[in-house]
């Protein structure tokens, strides 16, 4: 199984890509959001996807789909486990970031999930019903920045590991990370577990924005 394709960009198209790796083309299928953030790229640039791979009896043929980041791959997978939502389907829904997505979830924001592709009032309370309480690590997620990678933080214990998730997973630098670990910190004292921490950390972005 195919889980991450770095190489050069050989072919853009509205919904896809071309990607050369060691002189082979994968046709790689991104949602809107992905390919928002590749759009200042040129044929013969660097890229590189967290890849989806999906192939079954009903879908022979593999299917790619790329993610600029682990987390979002994870977010999908979360999303398409939504009951009438598959794989092809939800590459289409996602028109708006991840964080939105998760945030409109953790809000019970049926309207906002409404504006996702092909996404109806049925289906948007759907997820609401299947995926809140599962998505608010996400909603802390951010665009990569181009160019930019991220080093994840060593782990040493879930403060460290939520650290560690924030920088690696989830865009924010190390510095950001460890500030909104520490306000979390603040606010709630007794917190136990990383889980509870993301949740923490989630509150208080909310509550600034």
């Amino acid at each position: 199984m195919i889980a991450y394709l770095e190489g050069k960009l050989l072919k853009k198209e509205t919904d896809r890509v071309v990607l050369l790796v060691n002189h082979i083309g994968y046709e790689i299928l991104v949602p809107a959001f992905v390919m928002e953030t590749i759009q200042p790229k040129s044929v013969g640039d660097e890229l590189s996807f967290y890849i989806y791979y999906y192939q079954t009896e009903h879908q022979p043929k593999p299917v790619l789909i790329g993610f600029n980041l682990e987390a979002e791959r994870e977010f999908f997978q979360l999303f398409i486990s939504v009951e009438a939502i598959g794989p092809m389907k939800a590459v289409k829904a996602l028109n708006f970031p991840v964080c939105d997505i998760a945030r409109a979830i953790e809000s019970k924001d049926a309207g906002m999930l409404k504006r996702l592709n092909g996404i109806g009032e049925r289906t948007a309370n759907k997820i609401i019903a299947t995926l809140y309480g599962r998505t608010s690590r996400f909603g802390l997620l951010r665009k990569p920045e181009n160019g930019v990678t991220y080093a994840p933080a060593s782990a040493a214990g879930f403060i460290e590991q939520v650290v560690e998730v924030l920088v690696g997973q989830l865009g924010h630098r190390t510095g950001e990370a460890r500030e909104m670990v520490q306000a979390a910190v603040i606010r709630k004292p007794h917190i136990s577990s990383a889980e509870e921490l993301f949740d923490e950390i989630y509150r208080g972005q909310s509550l600034t924005e």
